[in-house]
């Protein structure tokens, strides 16, 4: 049947929202004794916030979960059909920026975009991975860092003609950028919180 191409593109689509939309943040904390993850800190459910509980450990779960999400979605959907995989991890991005179990009130998508820049194109993703970590390293911002390397990732792609793969990184990257608007006011107030570290070792940000 004509329709049956279309039901299938959109349960790959569904299937990759719902997947991005775990929200591993708030699970681990919780599962590890840590509270609700949304009531520390900033209230966000990334990795830098779990951070703040002083679980070092979850907070790296958390990273590679969130960003595993995003890569699972692209390559499931590429084994299926190779043209569905981009759409795929832009589904898992919305799902983890507005996730249906928590009211649409998600992350703020960094790692996840990593994953499916990882995916999607590895080289990009490399990219994106080391102005992070430059960029956190430099200015002790973890905001700073997530969006420098949002940014990256379009001009990345870009510079290795993958232009289809940059105008939907470059849309990925506006939505990073929107989420981060409230860290966009207070770097320009000079009210940021910095990455340091407590007399105990445990992280604040």
């Amino acid at each position: 049947m004509p329709g049956e191409p279309w039901t299938g593109a959109a349960l790959v689509l569904l299937a990759s929202y719902l997947l991005g939309s775990i929200p591993f943040g708030v699970l681990l904390t919780r599962l590890g004794g840590a509270g609700d993850l949304r009531t520390i800190g900033s209230g966000n459910i990334g990795a830098t916030n779990v951070l703040r509980t002083g679980r070092k450990g979850l907070a790296l779960l958390t990273l590679v979960l969130d960003g595993a999400k995003g890569a699972v979605a692209v390559l499931m959907a590429g084994a299926i059909d190779p043209q569905l995989a981009p759409l795929a991890g832009v589904a898992a991005f919305l799902g983890h920026l507005y996730p249906v179990w928590l009211h649409f009130r998600g992350g703020k998508g960094v790692a996840t975009m990593l994953g499916i820049a990882l995916a999607l194109h590895w080289p990009s993703g490399l990219i994106f991975a080391a102005v992070w970590l430059g960029a956190m390293a430099l200015t002790r911002f973890s905001s700073v860092g997530g969006m420098a390397a949002a940014i990256a990732a379009p001009v990345a792609a870009a510079w290795f003609q993958q232009f289809n793969l940059a105008l939907l990184f470059l849309c990925c990257a506006l939505l990073v950028l929107w989420k981060h608007r409230g860290n966009l006011e207070r770097l320009l107030a000079g009210t940021e919180p910095r990455m340091i570290r407590t007399e105990a070792g445990k992280p604040v940000a």
